[in-house]
């Protein structure tokens, strides 16, 4: 049994309540809301292990409640949408959410979705532990630890999600090496990769905008057109 806490935003009751479901018999705890202000007013006290938002919310669309919970938190969040434009699955991502599911979807899916970010965001909080050769590089002013998880820009800590710290580990490991996105997303997310993903290039933004890279000629992360991502010696 575990005791993770797994909030729940959605209008739909029935899809409320099946999720629900499927996460109690899974041995999760969970916090469910029809709407994004009681979801919020509850994040502000409260600290669920993971969220799973809705986009269409009645007071509030889900991106917004995304952005606001991640101006104070970092725990994994799940985004449901019943449209399948791309531009609203980066427009979630961008606003800070770790991956989507688009209606309708299998529940089984959806609990392996939550355990795969659950599991990765465990690694990234587990505190402090033995220093090992490897756990920190340094970079041009750019110091990342694998043993404390923090990640620092000319001494500023960044607000990294585990996600984006997996990301920007991974390319600091193959400094010098172009890396593509299909290699990047199924090494960080371990699912295979499709072409029409853009769940990389979303990611690697947000990591731009965190450390104050200018979009035309970043420092860190260069983009290698028509091949991947790599990061400067």
């Amino acid at each position: 049994m575990t005791n993770e806490e797994i909030l729940i935003v959605d209008d739909e009751a029935a899809i409320a309540d099946l999720v629900e479901v499927y996460l109690k018999n899974d041995g999760y705890s969970v916090r469910k809301f029809y709407n994004a202000s009681d979801a919020l007013q509850y994040t502000q006290t409260a600290q669920p292990d993971l969220a799973i938002l809705d986009v269409m919310l009645p007071d509030m669309d889900g991106f917004t409640l995304c952005q606001k919970i991640r101006e104070t938190s970092l725990y994994p969040i799940i985004m449901l949408t019943a449209k399948v434009e791309d531009m609203d699955k980066i427009m979630g991502l961008t606003m800070g959410a770790d991956d989507y599911i688009t209606k309708p979807f299998n529940p089984l899916e959806l609990l392996a979705r939550v355990k795969t970010q659950l599991r990765r965001y465990k690694r990234y909080n587990q505190g402090e532990a033995p220093r090992q050769k490897g756990e920190e590089m340094e970079l041009n002013g750019l110091h990342i630890s694998k043993t404390t998880h923090q990640c620092t820009l000319y001494g500023e800590v960044l607000p990294l999600t585990p996600m984006e710290f997996s990301i920007l580990w991974y390319l600091c490991e193959r400094r010098g090496e172009v890396v593509s996105s299909e290699v990047l997303f199924e090494a960080v997310w371990g699912e295979k990769y499709f072409d029409s993903n853009n769940t990389v290039m979303t990611h690697i933004a947000r990591l731009r905008e965190k450390m104050h890279e200018r979009g035309r000629n970043p420092k860190f992360i260069k983009t290698v057109w028509g091949v991947g991502y790599t990061i400067g010696e």
